[in-house]
């Protein structure tokens, strides 16, 4: 057995036998850790669905075609590869269409190719922004600021083109 496969255990142990040694009443706390869970779970519920409804309908309407072939010219202009374009567009609002996406360029084009490496990088080194802000915000049950969207954005934004950069850079 390899030393990474106890760690979990380990840790696990670890805190039981902290929380026995501090006179913890170990099973109540468990059980209101996962109350709370579950309580935080079923008020997001609301909000993970609507994000998946629109992601679907964004995705099958054909929409997600529409905005890359607007942004072609500055992403040639930027030299960033056309057949990465859809995924820039899917990454931040879908991480399982994003990763359809990468299927779709590595089938086009080598995984070892421009392109295939840019796609591989932005899978890499980006997030399901809107995903992501639905979850925390929703959890501390307050609205997102149209500033945390911006940033977000900007942010992904530069993950793509610096995703670019360090495979013309590297590679």
């Amino acid at each position: 057995m390899k030393a990474n496969e106890l760690l979990i255990p380990v840790i696990v142990t670890l805190i039981l036998l902290v929380g026995v040694f501090r006179g913890v009443d170990i099973m109540h706390e468990f059980s209101q850790g996962a109350k709370e869970g579950l309580c935080t779970a079923f008020e997001i519920l609301p909000s993970l669905i609507l994000l998946l409804t629109a992601v679907g309908m964004f995705s099958r309407s054909g929409a997600v075609d529409v905005v890359a072939g607007v942004l072609s010219p500055v992403t040639q202009f930027l030299g960033f590869p056309k057949e990465c374009v859809t995924l820039a567009v899917v990454r931040p609002v879908s991480g399982s269409g994003a990763l359809s996406c990468l299927e779709n360029v590595l089938s086009q084009v080598s995984p070892d190719s421009y392109a295939g490496r840019v796609a591989s990088v932005i899978m890499g080194s980006t997030e399901t922004t809107f995903y992501t802000i639905s979850v925390y915000f929703g959890a501390l049950k307050q609205k997102a600021y149209p500033a945390v969207f911006a940033g977000a954005c900007l942010a992904d934004m530069c993950g793509f083109v610096f995703s670019a950069l360090a495979v013309r850079l590297f590679f």
